[in-house]
């Protein structure tokens, strides 16, 4: 880590908005072709070395810390107790809880199904996890329907399995309301997050943009209260711009919370952490961010490789994330206010002054100023690869 350089102090980690999962830390290596290659760890060790590396919130599944048998129990009240003093004595807080309604066999036809009991139970869990985050002071609250959608086309009724979906929500929105009223707090913030394939054949909220039009369906009673939590690796997993998709949830006022990692277009969801494979895509997403006022959590939502030791998940994997990404973050204040790129931005906006309204005379008197296009994206590499700070080779 010394010899790599670019590492910052846990005082400096710690005044970023940065959040690390209890799955992330905890994953095993472990997959449905993948034996693991690591020991289970405790949410009490999580929560230990984030505190040592600089990482200052927490966040977590339900069921990643209380067995599905001790949800709503006696056993649930003192695992959350447990939570509570390990978070204090480690200086870190709770930003975040998400409920599994994935994993859990009962899940198989997804928390939408066509069992009214399975439908019951789903915003049992929802309204459970809302009282989980109230007692651990959590801002944020995530639902990931991975399972909602079908293995065998015509098996479901899309409509009325999102009618079914958006109950479970109005539940949780309904029961965080009177929880919040009753403590005095503010109400959580619930996030949708999307991906566009596994573990269902075919989902139905596959996509960003889908939540979006699903949150304005009328579907919701509290639509209000229900944003988005884009994964950077689930939009660009279909194909798809992530900076792009940023930029249509930050139009409508829905992006509250960011899953950070990386990966590779039309592949599986190999969660790679933050900028170990589009670093000048990472850079342009935070610029677009930093630009609009983004204020919401980074979430370390990725997979230490498989190939990565216990003792290295946290002496290498973790503290490498959260550098790369404070150096991306700056990178993106050091583009907002380059002379150059600032000067072409400026010209390409104020355009050639042009005063007939025939195409080609437009074209002509424009055509110039477009290569100022290309001129920004190599000033781009430039700054990353440090080059407009002197940097050359010898040739």
């Amino acid at each position: 880590m010394d010899a790599c350089g670019g590492s910052y102090t846990p005082e400096q980690r710690r005044k970023y908005y940065i959040s690390g999962p209890q799955w992330a830390a905890a994953y095993e290596g472990h997959a449905l072709f993948h034996a693991p290659t690591r020991s289970p760890i405790s949410f009490e060790t999580v929560i230990e070395e984030y505190g040592k590396i600089g990482i200052p919130c927490w966040a977590t599944h339900d069921t990643d810390v209380i067995p599905s048998d001790q949800l709503g129990k006696d056993g649930q009240h003192e695992i959350v107790a447990r939570i509570k003093k390990s978070l204090a004595d480690n200086g870190l807080r709770c930003s975040m809880v998400t409920t599994e309604t994935f994993h859990h066999a009962v899940f198989a036809s997804s928390p939408a199904s066509e069992s009214p009991e399975i439908r019951k139970y789903a915003k049992w869990r929802v309204c459970n996890t809302v009282d989980i985050g109230h007692e651990l002071g959590a801002e944020f609250a995530v639902y990931w329907p991975g399972s909602l959608g079908y293995q065998i086309q015509g098996a479901v009724e899309e409509t009325q399995t999102l009618r079914w979906y958006a109950e479970s929500l109005n539940a949780a929105c309904e029961h965080d309301i009177a929880v919040a009223s009753k403590l005095g707090r503010p109400t959580l913030k619930h996030c949708m997050e999307a991906k566009p394939f596994e573990p269902q054949a075919e989902i139905l909220l596959p996509t960003s943009d889908a939540m979006l039009g699903f949150i304005a369906s009328g579907l919701l009673t509290h639509p209000e209260m229900v944003g988005l939590n884009p994964e950077y690796l689930h939009e660009l997993m279909w194909g798809g711009a992530p900076r792009a998709a940023l930029a249509r949830a930050l139009t409508s006022g829905k992006l509250w919370h960011f899953d950070i990692n990386d990966g590779y277009r039309l592949k599986h969801d190999v969660d790679i952490a933050v900028g170990l494979v589009n670093p000048l895509d990472w850079l342009n997403v935070l610029i677009l961010l930093r630009s609009h006022g983004y204020n919401g959590p980074f979430n370390l939502d990725y997979k230490p490789p498989r190939t990565t030791s216990a003792f290295g998940v946290f002496k290498v994997s973790f503290p490498t994330a959260v550098d790369r990404f404070i150096t991306l973050w700056e990178m993106a204040g050091e583009v907002m206010q380059d002379p150059i790129i600032s000067e072409a931005s400026s010209a390409l906006r104020a355009g050639a002054g042009c005063e007939s309204n025939d195409p080609t005379e437009i074209f002509e008197a424009n055509k110039e100023l477009l290569s100022l296009h290309e001129l920004i994206g190599h000033r781009l590499v430039q700054i990353l690869l440090g080059v407009h700070r002197g940097r050359v080779y010898s040739v």
